[in-house]
Parts: structure tokens; C-alpha cells; sequence
């Protein structure tokens, strides 16, 4: 999610879409936050590692 978050970043940026640059955000602040919690020990999901 991370990872496809920079992509869209990369790609809103070199063409000029203001769009792939919102999702590009929220994708990679969703990502942080589901790794941070499957960091610590919090169940995402129902599962115990988000990965």
C-alpha cells in the first residue's frame, strides 16, 4: 500500500494530475498507519502482522 501510495505520488507529480496526488496521500498515511499498528502488536483486521 506503502509503495503504490509513491507510485501514485511520482506519477500525480510528473503529469500534473492533482488526483493520483490526493490517493498517492491518503494510500501512504493508511500505510504508515496499518505498519505502525502491526508493529506494536495491534490486530489489523483481525490479524496480527499487516503483511
Amino acid at each position: 500500500m506503502i509503495i503504490l501510495g509513491v507510485i501514485l505520488l511520482i506519477v500525480g507529480w510528473l503529469l500534473g494530475l492533482s488526483i493520483f496526488w490526493t490517493i498517492g496521500i491518503i494510500l501512504v498515511v493508511i500505510g504508515l498507519i496499518l505498519w505502525v499498528l502491526g508493529a506494536v502488536g495491534h490486530a489489523v483486521g483481525g490479524r496480527k502482522h499487516y503483511y
